[in-house]
C-alpha cells in the first residue's frame, strides 16, 4: 500500500507535511504508516538505528538514546498537535527509543535483538502497571514517549536477568 492511498484510507493524516523531518522521525520514518499493527512495524524501523548504534562506545550509545528520548517529547508532541490528536498510532518514534533502550549495554548477538524485540512488543502490547497509568494520565509528547521508555526498561530488566541467570546472550 503507498503512502497516498494510506492517506485515503486515514484521511486525518492529511495534516502532516510529509516534508517536514520533525513529521517523518515521528513516523518512525514512515513505519507508523502502516496499514496494520504500526508499533510493531516502527519498532522494526528501530532495528537499523540500533545496528548502526553498536558501532559506538557504550557511553554514545547511552547518549544519543537520551537524546533521541528527548527530542521524542517534543516532536512526537508536535506530531500528535497537528494531527489534533492526543497518541495517534502512526506516531511510533516512541517504539524506535524504546528497542534503543530494551538493548542498551547488551552486546549485539541476534537473539539479543530477537529476545529484546519480542520483550518490548510484549510490554508495550500488554502495558501492565505502572506502564497503563503512564499510557492513560501524562499527555502530549512526553505521554507519547514514557510509557514505551517504562516498557523499554521494564523489557531491559527481563533480558538481563534471563542474559544474568538462565542464558548468556553473546
Amino acid at each position: 500500500m503507498n503512502i497516498l492511498r494510506k492517506l485515503e484510507i486515514r484521511p486525518e493524516l492529511k495534516t502532516i507535511s510529509w516534508l517536514n523531518p520533525i513529521h517523518f522521525l515521528s513516523l518512525g520514518f514512515g513505519s507508523g504508516l502502516a496499514p496494520i499493527a504500526p508499533g510493531t512495524f516502527g519498532t522494526i524501523a528501530a532495528i537499523p538505528v540500533y545496528l548502526a548504534m553498536q558501532l559506538l562506545p557504550p557511553s554514545f550509545y547511552i547518549s544519543l538514546t537520551l537524546i533521541f528520548m528527548f527530542a521524542g517529547f517534543w516532536f512526537c508532541g508536535y506530531t500528535a498537535k497537528a494531527l489534533n490528536t492526543h497518541d495517534h498510532p502512526a506516531i511510533v518514534w516512541d517504539e524506535v527509543v524504546g528497542l534503543l533502550i530494551t538493548l542498551s549495554i547488551f552486546p549485539f548477538s541476534w537473539i539479543t535483538l530477537l529476545l529484546g524485540f519480542l520483550l518490548f512488543r510484549l510490554f508495550d502490547i500488554i502495558k501492565p502497571w505502572p506502564i497503563s497509568w503512564l499510557d492513560k494520565h501524562v499527555h502530549g509528547g512526553v505521554g507519547i514517549m514514557l510509557d514505551d521508555v517504562l516498557a523499554g526498561l521494564m523489557a531491559w530488566g527481563c533480558l538481563w536477568l534471563i542474559s544474568s541467570y538462565l542464558v548468556p546472550l553473546s
